[in-house]
């Protein structure tokens, strides 16, 4: 919930499209599309990751994980310090990541079949 209201805070101020989507325990997958001449991807996720961070305070702060420098900037655990883009190249490409975000719940072994997995825009798509 926490992750859902903070997108669609996010979207209020930077639009964006979610076009494939895929959440899991431990990761996620997107493919987005923004505004026309807007590449702005670093502030959507800066402003997703505060706000989510805010709202799950320190239920899912693991010390273990926690860095000298993380500990030290009073960071949380409960995301990367980093994320990847990558901008699709064409239809073949944007079909090919779609399909990978899709099957990654079999790939990491949490379900058999890809419409198993609830937290995906999978069911969005059929």
């Amino acid at each position: 919930n926490a992750l859902r209201e903070a997108i669609n805070n996010v979207r209020t101020k930077y639009p964006f499209t979610i076009n494939a989507w895929v959440l899991l325990p431990d990761h996620l997958h997107t493919i987005w599309t923004l505004p026309e001449n807007d590449s702005d991807f670093a502030i959507r996720w800066r402003l997703i990751k505060s706000q989510v961070t805010r709202a799950c305070g320190e239920h899912y702060k693991n010390p273990e994980l926690l860095t000298e420098r993380r500990f030290n900037k009073n960071y949380s655990t409960i995301w990367q310090h980093r994320y990847w883009e990558h901008l699709i190249e064409n239809e073949e490409d944007y079909v090919n990541h779609v399909q990978y975000i899709h099957q990654n719940p079999v790939k990491h072994g949490y379900v058999t079949d890809a419409k198993e997995w609830k937290y995906s825009t999978l069911h969005k798509s059929e």
